[in-house]
């Protein structure tokens, strides 16, 4: 296997480059900053501007397996001209390699494509599982379905296409656990609204793990990437403080203040989705991370 990474700069996309070399996988990677570009025996970077339609095409050579992980922060405020950078990183992006790979013959063993479960709906009862999805009601929604619509495009590019939806990742000082954790250190850490929105979660080494054995085994179809133990959200508060070794003390935060603030991405923290893992486990994979304390004593103890 020899791979190539889109959003390998990111946070997923360098540990699971990280995890390859570990393990003696060669990889190419692209990237749209050329000070990132590096080049050794076992990593290749090669660069690319969705933007300007160009994609240096030496990046395929030798390659039969694409992560396609890009995408602009969905954390930013969503002004217009946010909202457009958020939707096109995406759908460029991902038409940008079909359109490359179709026009270059190229057919790949295996393509993973990242989404994310923002694409199901809200709710605090069921557990939501692939087959769950729904018409969209909130930004988030449109984004990941017309993501995954434009990953489905690149079937003709390969033998087996998968797409995987990630929950929130767990990673030491970074991405949202970063935000979640600040005020926790510093002595004012609560939840928002009634804190019983629930968080499905996935410790960022299960998630490199989980990309590589599905690669190796050719998976297809679309799977949640989250742990199989998903938590409310007080529950991730509360666990933060005591590995962080802080009290949990202050009321939650009234969803109507963090809707007056943040408005239409309050979704981000309001939004409720406890999702199942069946499926990936019913496919061989073992979870290291099951449990959200030894997760988080895993990263922060």
């Amino acid at each position: 296997m020899k791979l190539l990474i889109t959003g390998g700069t990111g946070l997923v996309g360098r540990n699971i480059i990280a995890e390859a070399q570990n393990r003696g996988v060669k990889l190419h990677y692209l990237t749209t900053d050329k000070r990132k570009i590096i080049s050794d025996d076992a990593v290749k970077g090669f660069y690319w501007n969705p933007k300007q339609d160009f994609l240096d095409q030496k990046c395929f050579e030798g390659v039969d397996t694409l992560i396609h992980l890009a995408g602009a922060t969905i954390s930013k405020p969503w002004t217009p001209k946010n909202r457009k950078e958020i939707m096109e990183s995406r759908v460029i992006t991902s038409r940008m390699l079909s359109q490359s790979m179709k026009h270059e013959k190229i057919k790949m063993k295996q393509i993973m494509c990242a989404s994310a479960i923002g694409i199901y709906p809200n709710s605090f009862e069921d557990t939501l599982t692939e087959n769950s999805t729904e018409t969209p009601e909130n930004f988030l929604q449109e984004v990941t379905q017309a993501w995954e619509q434009q990953s489905h495009a690149m079937s003709d590019c390969t033998d087996h296409l998968s797409i995987f939806r990630i929950g929130l990742v767990l990673a030491k000082d970074e991405g949202l656990l970063a935000e979640l954790s600040q005020p926790v250190k510093l002595f004012s850490g609560t939840a928002f609204a009634t804190g019983k929105q629930w968080q499905s979660w996935i410790h960022i080494n299960d998630l490199c793990q989980l990309f590589l054995f599905a690669a190796q085994a050719g998976w297809e179809g679309t799977y949640n990437a989250v742990a199989p133990k998903p938590v409310r959200q007080r529950t991730l508060i509360k666990e933060l403080g005591r590995v962080l070794r802080r009290p949990v003390f202050l009321p939650n935060i009234p969803g109507a203040i963090i809707k007056l603030v943040m408005g239409e991405r309050s979704v981000l923290i309001l939004g409720s989705q406890k999702v199942s893992s069946e499926l990936v486990v019913s496919k061989g994979f073992s979870f290291k991370y099951s449990l959200l304390p030894e997760a988080l004593k895993d990263l922060y103890g």
